[in-house]
């Protein structure tokens, strides 16, 4: 499904603008890849009987304020906070379009964008086995490209995209990062295909350089972007 963009400050009539909207994949699967949950199907069967948009996932937004100096795996939990979620397209759009700019947000923190019954912890049962890719940007052009992948993640746009767990912006003193977190690290294929796609979607200019770190290398430096370990 392509959400079509509404940039700040555009009719909210533009929620409802869909492309191959009759398409919608109706082969919804649970986070463990089983066969359609029943919840999902009762999900998409109100928002149908309402005239909404269904979106092939639901989705999550969290909020991360870190605390300078301290590094502990208990305190990052303790700082993750939920603010909400959606299941539809207006829904996607009431949420995004009352969240603060990234430019408008303190250093250090992170935003995150999960599908649904993932926690944005290395630890997490769906991401343990996986990685990330991480792109690096300049603080005035970061809050673009996250808009794009967000529109790209909630429409379910990228490769692989079952392969893939959901996207984090980090807000730093002199940069902003921008990562996507997958599955399995050990699928080279779809670990390359995610970067393409990535690469595409966000019309990534040459000279920006895209960084892989699977995760259990994460938690053994306690690093989320130093000693990355391919660069594409």
């Amino acid at each position: 499904m392509e959400i079509t963009e509404k940039r700040e400050g555009e009719s909210n009539s533009s929620s409802k603008d869909l492309n191959n909207n009759d398409n919608i994949n109706n082969d919804l699967t649970d986070s463990d890849g089983n066969n359609t949950s029943k919840e999902a199907e009762e999900r998409r069967a109100r928002d149908l009987k309402a005239g909404l948009h269904p979106l092939k996932h639901k989705f999550v937004f969290w909020y991360t304020r870190r605390t300078p100096g301290v590094r502990t795996q208990t305190a990052y939990e303790d700082n993750i906070k939920k603010i909400v979620d959606f299941s539809t397209v207006e829904g996607f759009w009431v949420c995004y379009c009352h969240l603060a700019r990234p430019s408008t947000l303190p250093s250090p923190t992170d935003l995150h964008l999960f599908k649904e019954g993932i926690r944005p912890l290395w630890e997490d049962s769906a991401n343990c086995n996986g990685g990330k890719w991480i792109i690096r940007f300049k603080k005035v052009v970061s809050g673009r490209f996250w808009e794009d992948l967000v529109l790209a993640l909630v429409g379910d746009q990228l490769d692989y995209g079952d392969n893939v767990c959901g996207a984090v912006l980090s807000i730093r003193f002199n940069e902003d990062i921008l990562s996507v977190w997958n599955r399995n690290a050990s699928d080279h294929q779809a670990v390359m295909a995610l970067r393409d796609s990535i690469k595409r979607h966000l019309k990534l200019p040459h000279s920006y350089v895209m960084e892989y770190k699977p995760h259990d290398a994460s938690l053994r430096d306690n690093s989320s972007y130093r000693n990355t370990w391919l660069r594409g």
